[in-house]
């Protein structure tokens, strides 16, 4: 295939998004345009390699700024990184132009045959976004955030992680009643999501999920007015490893703890969660290695202004800051994240009728709460879009998802997994939810997947891209 029919292809490849494994940073030939000169380890020259693809586009750009042939080059490199403010931070922008939010993406180091120059060339991951650098940068992929605040009498972390594997999806259900198993079995998902209360025997659940041939995730929520003793700790803790003991394939650490709602009020704050988290992991890990641990995902939110804290709660990322200064990511196999106040596009970074709040968007939401953890996957362990279609009025704090339809909730689910997916970051996506019926001042049903009568479009257009 020419240089020529691959740049016109680029638009026909399908993302197949299950099973895709990030590509390590790795030096190219001098010679980009020869499948026989790549290294093995890097891309090679065919459509089906998103590198090569994200390559194509940053080389037919750099060849129309500097109008030079470049199927031949002294060298390139590349990796997958992340860029702190964005891809377009390393150029200067015309003045009024909004630069755009896109902050995972592929990083080349191009150097033409015939020029002692090098030029860097960032691509987003689906190779649509291209921007050529000012001058070249240095690497700007994230290091892990230093556990400055961390406690010293915190134990050292059980070794082993369950992390291992490609991107997957599931759904956050009732039960595995027959009309939740088929459309999650139209949907193509792989895992279940359940919550449980410390106590509740999960045991039943585990062998079920197995049965069906599903993997089972538990979000485990606790009492709130005991998590901050030692030994509701320990109670915590026996309680998971139990669940791991049983086969649980995956467990999150408590839920929303950046509200009153679920942690107690003049206690909110990331490094009051972590020694619960600790003693959870190195009990679970204990138990059984291969259970994945996923962080308690914090309720996305601005609403405790600029100081970012009050005795009520603390905004998303600086209760997220807190965690990882305190050592959090030491204990986690990934970061929980919830998305779930979407009324535009995954793909999208702004155009929210409502303000531009970064939590608006699932790009930003995803970086945000990552981010301070450096090369840690996020577990979305809730992403739903709202919709009454079928139902009728939203209850009035709901209100902002009034016009989200059946269609939207579909074809945003499904590009909110292949974003998942090419962005390298996510480990796991559950949707919320498949089967809830309840449409009170909590309107749950509006998230399900399986709609007031019975259809289930976003099942068909996940399945599109889960091959």
């Amino acid at each position: 295939m020419t240089r020529k029919s691959l740049s016109l292809t680029l638009f026909a490849v399908l993302i197949v998004v299950v099973g895709m494994t990030p590509l390590a940073a790795s030096a190219g030939s001098a010679l980009p345009g020869d499948a026989q000169g790549v290294r093995q380890d890097g891309p090679t020259a065919t459509p089906e390699d998103p590198v090569w693809l994200a390559f194509s586009a940053a080389r037919d750009a750099l060849e129309e700024r500097i109008g030079q042939d470049l199927t031949f080059v002294r060298s390139w490199t590349y990796e997958e990184t992340e860029w702190i403010g964005g891809i377009d931070d390393c150029v200067t922008l015309p003045e009024g132009e909004e630069p755009r939010q896109i902050y995972f993406g592929w990083r080349f180091v191009i150097a033409p045959l015939y020029s002692s120059a090098q030029y860097e060339v960032r691509t987003s991951f689906n190779y649509q976004l291209v921007t050529i650098c000012d001058e070249v940068t240095v690497s700007e992929t994230a290091a892990p955030a230093p556990a400055a605040n961390a406690d010293p009498n915190l134990p050292a972390p059980v070794a082993g992680s369950a992390v291992s594997g490609g991107f997957e999806v599931g759904g956050q259900i009732t039960g595995f009643y027959a009309r939740t198993r088929e459309a999650m079995n139209a949907a193509r998902m792989k895992w279940a999501k359940m919550q449980l209360q410390v106590g509740m025997d999960g045991s039943g659940f585990i062998a079920e999920a197995h049965s069906y041939g599903y993997k089972i995730l538990f979000s485990v929520l606790g009492d709130p007015s005991q998590v901050m003793s030692p030994a509701y700790h320990d109670a915590y803790a026996n309680y998971v490893a139990g669940l791991a003991a049983a086969g649980a394939d995956a467990i999150e650490i408590w839920n929303e703890m950046n509200i009153d709602r679920e942690w107690p009020a003049g206690q909110i704050n990331g490094a009051n969660y972590v020694p619960l988290l600790a003693k959870a992991y190195n009990a679970i890990k204990t138990a059984n290695p291969n259970t994945l641990v996923i962080t308690g995902a914090l309720a996305p939110t601005g609403f405790f202004g600029a100081a970012g804290c009050t005795d009520q709660g603390c905004n998303d990322d600086v209760y997220t800051q807190q965690m990882a200064s305190a050592g959090a990511g030491q204990y986690a196999d990934c970061i929980g994240v919830h998305y779930n106040e979407g009324i535009v596009s995954p793909r999208q970074s702004s155009g929210d009728p409502r303000d531009s709040y970064p939590t608006r968007y699932f790009g930003t939401m995803l970086n945000r709460a990552i981010g301070p953890f450096g090369g840690k996957q996020a577990c979305v362990t809730e992403i739903g879009y709202l919709s009454p279609e079928g139902y009728g009025t939203l209850p009035g704090g709901f209100a902002w998802a009034a016009e989200t339809s059946i269609a939207e909730q579909a074809t945003w689910l499904a590009e909110a997994a292949v974003q998942a997916a090419s962005s390298g970051r996510v480990r796991l996506m559950i949707v919320f939810n498949v089967d809830f019926q309840v449409w009170t001042s909590d309107p749950q049903a509006g998230y399900a997947i399986i709609r007031a009568d019975g259809s289930c479009p976003a099942c068909t257009a996940l399945a599109g891209v889960l091959q």
